[in-house]
Parts: C-alpha cells; structure tokens; sequence
C-alpha cells in the first residue's frame, strides 16, 4: 500500500504510459482474421451475416432490429460500423472465405488505456466454431499488446445468459451489475459488467492459446479439453 504525505492511502504510482492508437486494418489469425470495416464490406455483411446468417433469437440482444432489406442495412451500417467509436471488424473466416460474425472497440478511453469489445455478433455457421473464440484472442491481444491498455472491458444484457457465460469463460471477470442502466427497444436493460486487466492477459492468453492449439483438437475436429476445464490447469 503508497501512502501519501498526509497519511492517506493512494493507488500504486504508475511508470508513464504511451497507450497507442487504434488502427489497424487486419489482425491476422490461423483460422480467421479481423478486417476492419470499410464502405466496400456493405454488401458482404449484409448477405453472409445480417440477411441469412441470424436467426430471431439472435436478435434479441441487439440494438437494432432485423433489416427488412439491404437498403435499410446499409443506412446502420454507414453510420455505426464506419464510425471511429464503435471501431468494426469483420470476422473473415479463411476457409470458407466469408465475413460470418463482426465485433468492435467501443468507448475508447485512449488517455486511460480502457476500452470496450461490443457488437458481438455471431451468425449460426460461426457460434461454437473455433474461429469464434480465436477472433476474441486476437481482440484481446490486439488490445494488452499492441495498443497496451490497462483494461479491457465486456458489457451486457444482464438477462442475456449466454453473453455473460462467454465473458466468463474468455477470462473476464464479473465486476456488477447497473441497474437501469440503458434503455433500448423500447424496454429497460441492466447492464452486466465484465473486464480483464493486463496483469491478467498473460494467464489468460496461454489457456486460450493451449485451447487453440491444433493439439487440442481429434481428428473430427472436436476439443480435447474445454476452455473452463483449463481454468482449472
């Protein structure tokens, strides 16, 4: 514990920081990569996510609801996924080369070194693959490493069950709850708080890399060992 001239217990002194900015345009992985959203992806969300890829329980917990066609599409996706805040990438998944889910940093606080994954959202062919948890890999080492910021933060739904499971078992730790936090769909949100510090990533980014490895895997493509059963390794 510092303490200061007066007696009072203070935070620990921290070396200066340089919290680099948020640019990337691809994050290369083994089975899937993140590329950054641009004005020539429109199409390509739209048919291999948005148009066929959810179904209408997916839709449940997000912001917006089905779009009825490509035009409407278009008018979210010019405004939210080509903004800087909340900053897109599409999930390219190497085999089948197709964008089949996207997420995002959001609320970035560059000047603190905390930011935010949202938009998680995963069509069928994606759910339970393993280029869906090696795209939060990728996020979560672009984030401690590349940009070096402190924390790393997940938010939700607090009714949305399989979100907060995910966080879970990705390594977020549960901080609280805020009730009334949001309203959206016209219906109220508790907002479920996730997060991951740097002094965490490096455990955490050997159970996801032993998870990934191609050693983990039979030959019918199905886990050795699951994610929460290396918490516990």
């Amino acid at each position: 514990m510092e303490y200061n001239c007066y007696g009072q217990p203070i935070g620990p002194s921290l070396k200066e920081s340089c919290f680099r900015e948020l640019n990337a345009t691809i994050i290369e992985g083994n089975t899937c990569d993140l590329i950054h959203a641009s004005e020539d992806h429109a199409h390509l969300f739209y048919t291999d996510i948005f148009k066929k890829g959810l179904t209408a329980p997916d839709w449940t917990y997000l912001p917006f609801s089905s779009f009825q066609s490509e035009e409407a599409f278009s008018d979210i996706f010019n405004k939210t996924f080509l903004s800087d805040d909340p900053y897109f990438f599409g999930i390219w998944n190497k085999e089948h080369s197709k964008v089949l889910g996207t997420l995002s940093l959001m609320r970035n606080d560059r000047q603190n070194g905390v930011i935010e994954v949202g938009y998680v959202i995963y069509s069928q062919q994606l759910k339970k693959s393993i280029q869906a948890t090696e795209a939060q890999y990728l996020l979560a080492k672009y984030v401690f490493e590349t940009l070096g910021y402190r924390r790393y933060e997940w938010k939700c739904d607090s009714l949305n069950e399989p979100s907060k499971l995910a966080a879970k078992r990705l390594g977020f730790e549960y901080e609280g709850t805020f009730r009334q936090a949001v309203v959206y769909k016209n219906r109220n949100r508790d907002t479920s708080w996730f997060s991951m510090l740097d002094c965490e990533w490096e455990k955490n980014k050997k159970r996801l890399e032993k998870w990934l490895s191609p050693d983990n895997f039979d030959q019918d493509g199905k886990q050795l060992l699951s994610l929460n059963n290396l918490n516990r390794i």
